[in-house]
């Protein structure tokens, strides 16, 4: 970055003072684009930020784009625009802007800022793929370091593909507020240097061009200029080389032991030229044949293996620095190397692949040949063992130094690098050297290069402890550094201080470094100096001055803007047109040839890949680079003269993609291999597109790649995608509240055992009370009660009927809750009236009596009497049912009767001294005694419960107690009358359902009530079912249709698209969106039924609420008076749950064609069609085929199933990795398919298992040992069939016969692969399997604990258990979706006799991890797993607070080797610390 007016971060504001030149350039920016040549620390960011600020007022509308080509410039550039203007915005690779796939992210930053600096290549993929309108959205591009806009930089390719196909904007001096006109945004490029070398016409010409620009430097201020740009003065410092190069290493011992091991290498003798061989001879002809020899050909003629290539890229590294240096740089370099590369390459640090594992092993052999000697960091000897160069160096240093200190001023230098590891070795001399050690404070500046051999193992650049850039620089402008060694990072844009001395190691590549470097001396006296070896030819020096003078002369000249024709801007393709371009209308998204390889490599990227198979695009250059079979000649010609053109290409898309898609061919017509290349890029990406696999942005459906995850983290993703947000909702439905009221009333009449019937009115209809609703109570003194209802009839009430059947209502209520009800207020939503009751007339008299003993008295006591004259009038009845203690707001106490007896005197002075009566002074004991029990609690008789036993006897004085005036009857239809009125409310908003939501899809109509209230029915009503368990089984339904759906409609998409699209689909956000659009909300059952807080429903709210003691939301309130609150809070996690528990009801009632009907009501975004009709749409593309080969039969003979489509079973059981069939997808769709068949057909066993209803949790615990990939895998390896292996041999008369012989064919021998790796896991997978089955077996058998550590001990690869469900899926679509033939295949397979087993016997099958996990959690405990390595095995150790620590081991081969330690040391230490299992209680 240039340096804001003076050498330090000042932000360009208000105060600060405009100089002469740099005000000529902005108004020259203001006039037309220009690029601005200036020298470094001249202040050309000043003139940007000025420029952008007039920008900002000009297009309020359109933003400002400042580029610069590093981060670390960009985020530079950002701090000091933002002092000066504000709203900047800041994008770079770190934040991911690949992954910004919504344009409203894009729309956003550019409406929150009025400047945006990025790299150009985050600019350049916004316009590609349309997130960003050039035209529409930018007022004025800036180009930091603006020389490098030529060919395929992005800078460049911003303007060729993006700017000139615009329309030329219009002049404007002035605001423009007005429309927004879509047209080329202006330019201004900043630079110290606008070109690299060669003609400078030329050069000057090509980048105008390229940016429609003209480069200007000022003119009238040119003085002005001179006054702030100091140029260093320029010295050279010739040094004599007297070591050889060619012999230069015969005095570095380390250098010398490295090129002995270097020159015994044998090519053959390396594991991957070894290996490739033998891939090479099992490969039959075709395509990979072809790849696999050219691949070796190369190896062995370029010597390019893993261990040659990094030896040799070594042994020139090493003896460079041994020249350049001296030799105790390059045995310093050797030593640190070797040791580095002795660490990085241990053959234990990951799971590798066995040839990987051999060539790290001979990679290791050959390093630990290499014998270094120890460098000794003495002084002397350094300073005895350094080249003539360093010593001309430290000359140099010293001179430089004394000369700034005679103009007393402190020392600031950069010695310019051209190599990483010249610079470390350099900074080691330096930081050791007595001449240097303590007089220079010394830094490093190198770049983050990602290159391949900076990350290979015997790089150390990266190993050595230096600090990060900014620190260093941090450092170096506050004096704390006042030397730096550094790479070309620091020659450009970096904000470096003014420096006194600068010195170049090396020649400048080319004119833009050498300016670059040369401007970081721009303090006053500062110096520029050259090191030359005394023979080194100047001519290059003065090549630099001669393109400065004609530089100058250029400047100079009256030019003007060259308009860019067309066919000029495209810079071909190794001089090819590359005009090809293709876009996308609706986006306005562009792919070019330049960027069409890396949009393809982006894509495959993309693809849920496994450590089996990356996923890669495969070129096959036509002709081949190599003569076939070239490795094999002998002798081999090594002259081979390289192919000069036309080239073609054969490009393949990895075998997940459908063979229609696979192969794309390019004719040999192109000059170049790399035009080639493109071209068939272009085409392929084209044909995706076409093909709907990228979006209208170019961009892979699937946009993020998400880490492959073992089962645990699965688990743990999917309960954190369990978590609730919540939706801000109407209430729930009030069924008792009708439109509107009418005269007429609906009437049923209630029958109980043992009880006259009771007569309900209601304004809305009242569902019968029958098998489907059936309604039973569970009394805590009678027992179970049913309860029923007549059908509901239509009846009209007069006024004088209508007001007796409020005050029975009333009465109803009062005796059980009146302290919660406002007397008064008698417009409830439902009356009852009891015409049948033999005691009314009773006790109808005995409230008239009560009425006239009390007439100035509050009404409500009419229905309570005092019990003593209650007694003395009615001679002592026993008809009575509650008796109070004190007044109205007494405890309620049911009646047993009279005691007459006298009590004896303990206990007449125990009633005395009891709670209810000690207050009362001269208390006497009058008889007869009430006698009472206490009532049962009020509770929710819908929930089953044992009858309570007799409570303890009471004595009441009757004369401080009172009788209700009720009849019995009254008094039991007053205590179960809440939880009646509760299930019907529950029942009728499940037929409110049916007849409102369901009308839509009639078919969902004519679902039973019975399953529809539970669907419904949340566990947080507290109700005896809930959705939980139908929730279970709609979730598989739905991820089962939804699968079957995708696979028949996308029959181009690859499993990770048809994954992600799933998920989108079932996640829990789409389903609660869904649900909240058709009002789903209001028929959940969500209140809690608490009889305890129980009050009636009103049609009206009451207006006197001062009495009620709870809140109104206990039950829904009528909606003509609305509560205080019209909406709440619902968990959406509820609300998706209460549309999957749905579409279960609705399979359960009607089979899938039901369930698809149902999620079609809550439309998921996703056009459903039946499952048989999906199923017939996929076989319909399954092309007919013959000459299959007989290892198909066996499979068939394995599974029970014969194949009339044998198509789907070579697909079923073709890896990604098998190349010599193209016309077969691999299994990974198949396999999507089986997955969720199988998880659909486990959950449906389960949840219709007789006698037996599991919780979600049991389904879930069962179901994952059911589906796990080590389960599966199991059964892949232990399914096998004999076949026929006999063969002609002799026999013992030697005569010639055939001998009968069989051998065992396993189920995963017949995976179809191209893959070393999948061959070598086979084998090792077999051989675990041998030793662990019998044990496996038994526990499965007859076992009482699932085998899960038995299971984790075969470590399977998972292409071992994709291949069951690939299978499973094959079959389901060859039978044309038939379940039975899937149910057997599972029999077959081993999986529903095992799912049987261990649900009948109740198997423990809860992972023995969660297990720990559960106790843990009930003990209030914490829980660490440790893991060690001892002895090449991995050991677990379980820790928990108070316990002896547990420990188990497991042979180390990768992280599957930790699971099979925890798992053990889970299962011992359950074992050891006595924990229950599953079913039963959890012991300490």
């Amino acid at each position: 970055m240039e340096d804001v007016q003076e050498t330090t971060l000042t932000p360009p504001t208000d105060n600060v003072v405009t100089r002469s030149y740099q005000q000529e350039m902005l108004e020259a920016s203001l006039l037309e684009n220009i690029i601005v040549a200036q020298d470094t620390g001249s202040g050309k960011t000043h003139i940007a930020v000025l420029r952008m600020k007039i920008e900002c007022e000009r297009q309020p509308h359109k933003v400002s784009w400042f580029l610069a080509p590093t981060v670390t410039l960009c985020e530079q550039q950002h701090v000091v625009i933002s002092q000066a203007i504000g709203s900047v915005g800041l994008v770079h690779g770190g934040l991911e802007p690949k992954q910004w796939t919504d344009p409203e992210l894009w729309n956003t930053v550019i409406k929150n800022n009025r400047v945006i600096v990025s790299t150009p290549q985050v600019l350049l993929d916004a316009l590609s793929h349309g997130y960003v309108s050039l035209g529409n959205q930018i007022g004025l591009l800036v180009f930091d370091e603006a020389h490098h806009a030529t060919e395929n930089h992005p800078m460049n390719c911003i303007m060729r593909d993006h700017y000139f196909s615009l329309p030329v904007r219009q002049p404007a001096m002035t605001s423009n507020h007005g429309p927004v006109r879509e047209e080329r945004p202006m330019v201004l490029g900043l630079t110290a240097s606008p070109m690299f070398g060669g003609d400078v016409a030329e050069a000057f010409q090509n980048l105008e061009k390229n940016l429609d620009s003209v480069i200007r430097r000022p003119r009238r201020h040119l003085g002005n200029l001179a006054d702030y740009v100091h140029r260093p003065t320029f010295r050279h410092v010739v040094y004599t080389q007297h070591k050889q190069y060619y012999t230069c290493h015969l005095d570095s011992p380390n250098l010398q032991v490295l090129k002995q091991v270097v020159g015994a290498l044998d090519i053959e003798q390396d594991p991957y030229v070894l290996a490739l061989r033998e891939d090479l001879r099992k490969r039959p002809p075709g395509p990979e044949r072809q790849r696999v020899d050219q691949k070796l050909s190369k190896v062995i003629h370029k010597k390019d293996s893993y261990t040659h290539r990094g030896l040799r890229n070594l042994e020139k590294t090493a003896h460079d620095i041994c020249y350049d240096l001296g030799p105790w740089a390059s045995d310093w370099f050797v030593q640190e190397a070797v040791d580095h590369g002795l660490k990085s390459v241990t053959p234990f640090n990951e799971v590798i692949s066995p040839w990987q594992h051999k060539e790290k092993a001979y990679l290791i052999e050959h390093l630990s040949k290499i014998k270094s000697s120890l460098v000794s960091p003495d002084p002397e000897t350094i300073d005895s063992r350094i080249s003539d160069k360093v010593q001309a160096l430290l000359r140099t240093l010293a001179e430089e130094k004394t000369r700034s200190e005679s103009f007393n001023e402190p020392y600031s230098g950069l010695i310019f690098v051209t190599r990483r590891d010249a610079v470390l070795a350099l900074y080691g001399i330096l930081k050791c050297h007595p001449l240097t050690r303590d007089a220079f404070q010394i830094g490093t500046l190198v770049g983050a290069s990602e290159s391949s051999y900076r990350t290979a193992p015997l790089d150390i650049t990266r190993k050595m402890d230096v600090k990060s850039q900014a620190d260093t620089l941090t450092e170096f402008r506050s004096g704390d550094i006042n030397l730096v060694v550094a790479t070309a990072v620091a020659e450009e844009g970096l904000d470096i201080q003014a420096c006194g001395s600068v010195i170049r190691w090396d020649i400048p590549a080319n004119m833009a470094s050498w300016v670059q470097s040369r401007g970081r001396a721009r303090r006053k006296r500062s110096s520029f100096v050259l090191m030359f070896e005394a023979e080194f030819d100047d001519g290059r020096i003065a090549e630099f001055e001669e393109q400065e003078r004609r530089m100058e002369e250029m400047y100079n000249k009256e030019r003007r803007r060259i308009a860019a024709e067309t066919d000029q801007l495209r810079s071909g393709v190794d001089g090819e047109d590359t005009d090809t371009v293709f876009r996308v209308k609706s986006t306005g998204a562009v792919l070019t040839l330049s960027a069409a390889i890396s949009h393809l490599n982006h894509f495959c990227s993309l693809l849920p890949a496994t450590r089996h198979e990356n996923y890669q695009v495969l070129y096959d250059i036509d002709p081949p680079d190599m003569p076939e079979g070239w490795h094999s000649f002998e002798p081999r010609y090594d002259d081979i003269l390289p192919y000069q053109g036309p080239f073609g290409c054969t490009l393949t898309l990895p075998k997940v993609i459908d063979a229609k898609l696979r192969v794309h061919v390019v004719k040999r017509v192109h000059l170049s291999k790399r035009s080639a290349y493109q071209h068939a890029a272009f085409q392929a990406y084209v044909a995706l597109y076409e093909a709907g696999l990228l979006n209208d942005h170019l961009l892979p459906l699937m946009s993020v790649k998400e880490r492959v995850l073992d089962e645990d983290e699965q688990l743990l993703r999917a309960l954190i995608d369990k978590r609730s947000g919540f939706a801000s909702v109407a209430r729930q439905l009030n069924p008792w509240q009708p439109a509107e009221v009418q005269d007429s009333w609906w009437s049923v009449d209630i029958a109980i055992h043992g009880l006259p019937p009771l007569t309900l009115f209601a304004q809305v209809e009242v569902p019968t009370l029958n098998n489907d609703t059936l309604l039973n109570l569970y009394h805590p003194v009678k027992g179970p009660l049913t309860v029923t209802t007549s059908p509901a009839r239509l009846v009209k009430l007069s006024a004088e009927d209508g007001e007796a059947a409020r005050y029975y209502t009333r009465r109803l209520f009062w005796t059980r809750v009146g302290p919660r009800m406002t007397w008064d207020h008698l417009d409830f939503a439902y009356l009852f009236m009891s015409y049948g009751d033999p005691n009314a007339a009773v006790w109808k008299g005995r409230r008239e009596w009560c009425r006239s003993q009390n007439e100035d008295v509050d009404p409500r006591k009419v229905l309570l009497a005092n019990a003593e004259a209650f007694g003395r009038v009615y001679n002592y009845p026993t008809d009575i049912t509650y008796v109070r203690e004190g007044g109205s707001s007494g405890k309620a106490y049911r009646f047993v009767g009279w005691q007459f007896e006298k009590l004896s005197s303990e206990q007449e002075e125990e009633l005395r001294t009891s709670r209810r009566y000690s207050r009362i002074e001269g208390l006497e004991v009058t008889y007869p005694l009430l006698v009472a029990e206490p009532l049962s609690n009020k509770v929710n008789l819908l929930l089953p419960r044992p009858v309570a036993k007799p409570g303890k006897y009471t004595f009441f004085i009757p004369k401080y107690s009172c009788i209700e005036l009720c009849s019995s009857a009254e008094c039991e239809y007053s205590y179960m009358l809440p939880s009646i009125l509760r299930h019907l409310t529950v029942a009728m908003t499940a037929e409110s359902l049916r007849r409102t939501l369901f009308t839509k899809a009639p078919g969902l109509a004519n679902i039973p009530v019975s399953l529809l209230i539970p669907a419904i029915t949340a566990p947080a009503a507290n109700e005896l079912l809930n959705y939980q368990r139908l929730e279970s089984l709609g979730d598989a339904v739905l991820k089962f249709i939804v699968a079957v759906n995708l696979m028949a409609r996308y029959p181009l998409w690859p499993e990770g698209y048809l994954t992600q699209r799933k998920d989108q689909t079932v996640n829990n956000g789409r389903l609660a969106k869904a649900a909240t659009k058709v009002a789903l909300y209001k028929w959940i059952i969500r209140t809690n039924f608490t009889p305890r807080k129980y009050i009636p429903l009103y049609l009206t709210q009451p207006t006197d609420l001062s009495r009620m003691d709870v809140s109104l939301e206990e039950e829904p309130a009528a909606e003509s008076e609305k509560p205080k609150s019209e909406s709440e809070q619902l968990s959406t996690k509820m609300l998706a749950d209460v549309v999957e528990s749905l579409i279960g009801a609705a399979y359960i009632h009607g089979g899938f064609d039901l369930g698809i009907e149902c999620a079609r009501l809550f439309r998921l975004g996703l056009d459903l069609s039946g499952v048989r009709d999906n199923v017939e749409t996929i076989l319909s593309r399954v092309e007919p085929s013959t000459g299959f080969s007989s290892r198909l039969g066996d499979v068939e003979r394995m599974i029970g199933y014969t194949f009339q489509r044998k198509l789907l079973l070579v697909e079923a059981l073709t890896h990604a990795s098998y190349h010599f069939d193209t016309e077969t997808v691999s299994y990974e769709r198949m396999e999507f398919l089986g997955d969720a068949l199988l998880d659909m057909f486990v959950i449906d066993y389960l949840y219709h298992f007789a006698g037996r209803a599991f919780t979600p949790r049991d389904m879930h615990c069962f179901k994952a040992a059911m589906v796990n990939t080590y389960f599966l895998a199991y059964r892949c390896l232990q399914l096998s069939v004999e076949v026929d292996a006999s063969m002609p041999m002799p026999s013992p008369g030697g005569r010639i016969s055939l001998q009968r012989k069989t051998d065992r064919i396993h189920l995963f021998q017949c995976l179809l692969h191209s893959s070393t790796v999948v061959l070598d896991e086979q084998r090792l997978s077999f051989k675990r399997f041998e030793k662990n089955s019998a044990e496996i077996e038994e526990a499965l058998s007859v076992g009482r604990v699932f085998p899960w550590a038995a299971l984790t001990r075969l470590q399977p690869p998972k292409f071992l258990s994709d291949m069951i469900e690939s299978i499973i899926g094959a079959v389901f679509l060859d039978s044309s979706g038939n379940i039975e033939t899937v149910r057997t295949l599972l029999r077959t397979l081993g999986i529903m006799d095992c799912l049987e087993r261990v649900v009948k016997e109740n198997v423990d099958v809860l992972h023995p991890v969660s297990r720990l996990g559960i106790w843990v959690s009930q003990q209030h405990k914490q829980i660490a797993y440790d893991y060690t390595e001892e002895k090449g095995n991995v050991v677990c150790t379980i820790t928990v607070s108070g316990l002896e620590p547990v420990q188990a081991k497991a042979e180390k081969r990768g992280r599957v080797s930790q699971e099979e330690a925890r798992f053990a040391a889970a299962e011992k230490a359950i074992a050891q610390w006595g924990i229950g299992d599953m079913w039963g209680s959890i012991k300490v």
